[in-house]
């Protein structure tokens, strides 16, 4: 069991297969691994932090290439369980006009029979964040009460939970998304809201200072909302609302951009950064990851984002 952890996250490991080119006249595929909390997770192990992860993988012919390379990742994995049933996989690829081409086949996988039985009380108490997502709770209902039941264990020992709805529409409807972020919110002190997907369609509020206002009421002190249209991040933390830039532009593929940057304030803040100097340094590690394909293998390392965040 893993001690003295700065981040403990749950959720799902998925197959990642990918290639530049069209699904249609790709030749091969490159196997790698994701999933949104897997990307955070990895995002904040490459930047230094100890990150533990809760999930349970299938025994298939993946098992051994995702827990291998989680290991090799730096994760602790020793609540990782081992169970009958197969992995999820997705697809991911650019097509000749230079879209995203995407495709998931996740359901009935082992992730998705998480359970409040896989979730150890001194194993969460081992960590500084417990941090989950809405893909998470989606994945089934003793998924969605492994999350909860984790984020009530946070607090009980005065630890920090962060959550993501990261709304999706092909996983549940706006409606359940919302039953299950208001589920948790009593719990959550660091909330990560896209402007498009969580804020305007799941609570029908286009102003990321009415929702950073709207959750500061509802006891949440950092809330980050993230804006393609304004191109960066509004930061609501300790009374105060800044915006931070997006790092960079012309981003070549920004799967798991916005799970990448979620690790990567994770660790600024369990590094002793403010929220507004964890956004920065996170906007960083999302800009750099979305220069690649991919969602975990374009995360870049520690040396290279310290380098451009000091720089």
């Amino acid at each position: 069991m893993g001690q003295n952890l700065d981040i403990v996250t749950i959720g799902e490991g998925l197959i990642e297969l990918s290639s530049d080119k069209s699904l249609t006249y790709a030749d091969s595929l490159d196997k790698y691994y994701g999933g949104d909390t897997l990307c955070s997770a990895v995002a904040a192990s490459r930047l230094g932090s100890g990150v533990g992860y809760i999930t349970r993988v299938g025994n298939d012919y993946f098992k051994e290439f995702l827990m291998e390379s989680w290991q090799l990742e730096g994760l602790d994995i020793s609540q990782v369980k081992l169970v009958d049933g197969f992995n999820g996989l997705y697809f991911i690829a650019r097509s000749d006009d230079g879209s995203k081409e995407y495709s998931f086949y996740r359901k009935k996988t082992a992730a998705s029979k998480i359970s409040i039985d896989d979730i150890d009380e001194e194993y969460i108490k081992s960590a500084n964040i417990v941090y989950s997502t809405g893909v998470t709770q989606a994945l089934s209902l003793s998924a969605k009460e492994a999350v909860k039941h984790a984020f009530m264990l946070a607090k009980d020992n005065n630890l920090f939970t962060a959550y993501d709805p990261n709304y999706y529409p092909k996983l549940w409807s706006s409606e359940e998304a919302k039953d299950a972020l208001e589920d948790v919110i009593e719990y959550v002190d660091i909330l990560f809201l896209n402007i498009k997907y969580d804020s305007e369609t799941v609570y029908d509020v286009e102003s990321p200072e009415k929702i950073i206002k709207y959750f500061w009421d509802k006891g949440v002190g950092t809330v980050i909302v993230k804006s393609t249209e304004k191109k960066g991040y509004n930061v609501g933390y300790a009374g105060d609302v800044a915006f931070v830039d997006f790092w960079a532009d012309s981003p070549v593929d920004t799967t798991g951009a916005g799970d990448a940057f979620n690790g990567a304030f994770l660790h600024g803040m369990c590094s002793g950064m403010d929220a507004f100097e964890s956004t920065r340094l996170a906007s960083i590690v999302a800009g750099m990851q979305c220069k690649g394909i991919g969602a975990i293998k374009s995360i870049p390392k520690k040396d290279e984002v310290y380098s451009a965040f000091y720089g």
